[in-house]
């Protein structure tokens, strides 16, 4: 009975620690000019030592929208 009692704690240990993963984030900048054309381009990617939820999260964190010489733009990211 000790013995599965003790496999039991050490198998839900293992279960409750988050796997730190290396995470890719791919960013784009999306365009979209008077005329309504749109264009997209790679705009970085970011590597994220994380758990896959908290790697997430901090990829979206890199999300939002903007202006630059080009004219306004829109950013998405995903892992």
């Amino acid at each position: 009975m000790k013995k599965a009692l003790l496999a039991l704690v050490v198998l839900s240990a293992f279960t409750m620690t988050s796997c730190k993963k290396d995470y890719t984030c791919s960013c784009k900048k999306i365009r979209t000019d008077a005329s309504g054309n749109t264009s997209t381009d790679s705009d970085g990617t970011y590597t994220f030592k994380d758990s896959r939820p908290r790697a997430e999260t901090r990829c979206n964190d890199q999300e939002g929208s903007g202006t630059d010489l080009l004219g306004d733009y829109s950013r998405e990211c995903q892992i």
